[in-house]
């Protein structure tokens, strides 16, 4: 499970609605709730500049590995960690695509939010699975400020 904030899923909708039609992206910063890192706890959003390029950016989206290590700073000044990457489904609903799967790394929480028609919907997170050749339906929490 991963608990966000409602200005964290806010600030997520937002995002989505304000890069549409292309996919937004961003890190979620956060912390461990338990010690096997099923439950997960989101103090921020950090939204991040989708680096592909014209077209690619309607069905894709990327995370310059410098953005990704200022985020990693940003975490441990903070006292948290990056605990998720979230982007946005322009036009389809918010499930992973095989493009998804390919790129996804092991221990983070994939929030996906839907984008129909440059309004934010559904908000879904998912894990890698153990063997990594599927994702897992991670339920999302949201409440408080």
């Amino acid at each position: 499970m991963i608990r966000l904030t409602r200005d964290i899923e806010d600030a997520v909708r937002t995002e989505g609605e304000m890069a549409y039609p292309h996919e937004c992206c961003g890190l979620i910063l956060g912390s461990q709730d338990d010690p096997d890192g099923t439950s997960r706890r989101a103090f921020r959003a950090l939204p991040i500049d989708n680096s592909r390029e014209g077209e690619a950016r309607r069905r894709r989206f990327e995370i310059r590995p410098g953005d990704f290590v200022r985020a990693e700073r940003e975490a441990l000044a903070a006292g948290v960690e990056v605990i998720g990457i979230y982007h946005s489904h322009p036009d389809h609903p918010a499930v992973p695509s095989d493009y998804d799967l390919s790129h996804a790394l092991p221990f983070y929480s994939y929030l996906i939010v839907s984008v129909e028609q440059g309004k934010a919907g559904e908000i879904t997170s998912w894990r890698l699975a153990a063997d990594r050749g599927t994702f897992v339906p991670e339920s999302v929490e949201t409440g408080g400020p």
